[in-house]
């Protein structure tokens, strides 16, 4: 069925519109891809993630739990972090086997600043190290972590923008935060799924996630995760902030599944607003909406629009998230309720956009 032209005008009317503003958000941040490189196979799953300089120390974990590829976007606020991001990333080369392997690392900052590539002939304070290990204590020592998005600067965090950056040219990534950890296993059993079929393009495989209250006990199975479930140590992701956000998940269904071997969809799910599964998907995904940044909305508005491109989502039997520590209130900068209502007005603009993008599709958020 064809658009009317009322229709038509209005998408277009929109479209500039977002086009004007994704052009203005390219003028407030430099973008440095492949400040670390690697080779990556198309077909294999990575595993893409973003984080403030700050958040750095969490690669370590993750390279620890996810044996596949990783992909790293860093934001760095200032022109000092802006140079410690690329002091380090010469340091991690150097010295971490690992990261040269298998790790992909990109750096975006302010646009009023540049990046300062390390001369190797100068040794500065992180190429006096001989050791990763060496790198990630000096990284603990000269690291500050705020609170959440807190930057303490008049620039906005681009959670989206850095998402994009990091699940850029792959065909199927695993989307997470840098303060989240993989079941152990987890890029393996996906790897043998996807090899064993082609039928999942169109298809979201949600991986279940949690938080844990202590981060020092990392459960590695489900077995592990349940026990700490039962006690209260482990709940589910964001229960305490945004029930709703995960409740979709069916965690109940979840956690009395029978006990497989192989990685598999369990179940289907119907995706239901405000859900914002954490997912692997391949093929035509549409990007996360780069006008949402700082707090609230900005991965809903990408699962909404999953949805109404005629994404089905299914839930992973095994496979799962953990989210270092309890997410709380009080625990959040004090602007985040104001982000919030910002970036609602915002996903409610961005929901009629999506019915002139896909005038055809019987979906809707």
């Amino acid at each position: 069925m064809q658009m009317s032209y009322a229709i038509r005008c209005a998408f277009y009317q929109l479209l500039l519109a977002a086009l004007m503003l994704v052009a203005m958000l390219q003028l407030l941040y430099l973008v440095y891809r492949g400040l670390l490189k690697t080779t990556m196979d198309p077909n294999d799953v990575i595993l893409a993630t973003h984080a403030s300089v700050d958040n750095l120390l969490h690669l370590s974990g993750l390279l620890e739990r996810w044996e596949g590829p990783l992909s790293v976007s860093v934001f760095a606020a200032t022109k000092e972090e802006a140079q410690l991001a690329t002091v380090l990333t010469y340091a991690l080369s150097s010295h971490c086997p690992d990261m040269r392997a298998r790790v992909a690392m990109h750096l975006v900052c302010p646009s009023r600043y540049e990046a300062a590539v390390p001369d190797p002939r100068e040794p500065g304070e992180f190429a006096l190290l001989r050791s990763c290990q060496e790198v990630f204590d000096k990284l603990a020592r000269v690291a500050q972590p705020g609170i959440n998005y807190a930057l303490g600067t008049n620039v906005s965090y681009p959670n989206n923008l850095l998402r994009n950056l990091a699940r850029e040219g792959a065909n199927y990534a695993l989307v997470i935060d840098v303060d989240m950890v993989p079941s152990e296993g987890l890029w393996r059993g996906l790897r043998e799924m996807l090899d064993q079929s082609k039928q999942w393009a169109g298809t979201a495989l949600v991986v279940p996630a949690f938080e844990i209250r202590r981060a020092r006990r990392m459960p590695t199975n489900k077995n592990e995760l349940l026990q700490l479930y039962q006690v209260g140590e482990v709940r589910p992701f964001y229960y305490g902030l945004c029930t709703p956000c995960q409740a979709p998940t069916n965690y109940s269904r979840w956690v009395n599944l029978p006990e497989e071997t192989l990685l598999r969809p369990a179940y289907v799910v119907p995706w239901q607003d405000p859900w914002e599964p954490f997912y692997v998907a391949g093929g035509k995904v549409p990007t996360f909406d780069e006008r949402f940044r700082q707090y609230g909305f900005n991965r809903i508005s990408q699962a909404c629009e999953l949805h109404v491109a005629g994404f089905d989502f299914e839930v992973l039997n095994e496979g799962f998230l953990v989210h270092k520590g309890f997410k709380e209130a009080l625990k959040f900068h004090p602007q985040k309720e104001a982000e919030n209502q910002h970036n609602k007005i915002l996903y409610r603009q961005f929901k009629q956009e999506l019915k002139a993008k896909y005038p055809d599709s019987p979906r809707h958020c």
